[in-house]
């Protein structure tokens, strides 16, 4: 099965993935009203891990798909975006993560700051894919790939703790 056969599933079957993804923020808010000023305690903080991770990982996904496909497929319309795979998923990770923040601190939640890592690795991946697009580096520069990889690796890694200093 490819990515779109998927996709084409998806879409075919709407109620599933509608369930899936409303489902979530209704669970946060039933377990912010039933839990309120308990979010960052044991039963809760492991509830809101799960629901985070069930919403945030296709959440990327689809956040991912969609700047690549707008940055670098070149002549995708924002007319032809997918609504069930491609923007219900965004919308309820950001209503999911502001319904459980307004319960919990995300500090309390435990692997959130190995989530938010990934978050940033991609979104430092995709700058630095966006700038070498643009640059046409290898088009000018007669460089063996390996000294490529690497320099895009430091560059990363320069990033990443540009960044996290910058964060924290």
């Amino acid at each position: 099965m490819t990515l779109r056969e998927f996709f084409d599933y998806l879409s075919a079957n709407p109620a599933i993935v509608v369930a899936f993804f409303l489902g979530i923020p209704f669970t946060a808010l039933l377990a912010g009203i039933m839990g309120k000023g308990e979010g960052h305690l044991s039963p809760w903080k492991y509830l809101y891990s799960v629901l985070i991770y069930l919403v945030c990982v296709p959440g990327i996904f689809a956040a991912s798909l969609a700047v690549y496909l707008f940055l670098f497929e070149r002549g995708g319309s924002i007319f032809n975006v997918n609504l069930l795979t491609q923007v219900l998923p965004i919308a309820s990770m950001i209503a999911t993560l502001g319904i459980i923040r307004r319960n919990a601190p995300f500090n309390y939640i435990p692997g959130f700051g190995r989530l938010s890592g990934l978050m940033t690795m991609i979104f430092a991946v995709f700058v630095l894919m966006f700038f070498l697009d643009r640059l046409h580096l290898v088009a000018w520069v007669n460089v063996p790939v390996q000294y490529l990889l690497v320099i895009v690796a430091g560059l990363l890694l320069v990033f990443r703790f540009a960044l996290k200093s910058f964060i924290s």
